[in-house]
């Protein structure tokens, strides 16, 4: 590989590697969003736990509170909280996926680091007159 091949492909392996970098960020930082979303609806399913049958629950739409079937509510937090699980478990195996990328992108820069330094040093090495 001649020099300025392997080091066009370092620049193309070096953005792959720092866009792979990104979209961890970006799947991280909505990964805890849903973790915030998550405590939330835990924190209203156990407060309808300590509700009793014949309690009120109301609901804010926009500036309005509505009278809400507890039934009702308890159904959609549960649905709720079990959209955002699926979600985190789909957002933790994209993370995974991705540094698994990342990991191949690190070993190929490596590999051709190290040929390239191997060729470099071949090269002065020849150039210079055999000892005697």
């Amino acid at each position: 590989m001649a020099a300025a091949d392997a080091q066009a492909r370092l620049q193309s392996l070096s953005e792959d590697y720092q866009r792979i970098q990104q979209e961890i960020q970006g799947i991280v930082a909505s990964r805890q969003r849903l973790e915030g979303q998550k405590q939330e609806n835990t924190g209203v399913q156990k407060e309808f736990d300590n509700l009793g049958e014949d309690e009120t629950i109301f609901k804010l739409v926009g500036p309005v509170l509505l009278k809400q079937d507890k039934f009702e509510a308890e159904n959609t937090v549960k649905g709720r909280l079990d959209f955002i699980n699926g979600e985190i478990s789909r957002l933790e195996d994209q993370i995974k996926e991705n540094q698994d990328k990342m990991e191949k992108k690190k070993t190929e820069i490596i590999q051709i680091q190290s040929a390239a330094q191997a060729a470099a040093q071949q090269g002065q090495g020849q150039g210079q007159a055999a000892p005697q």
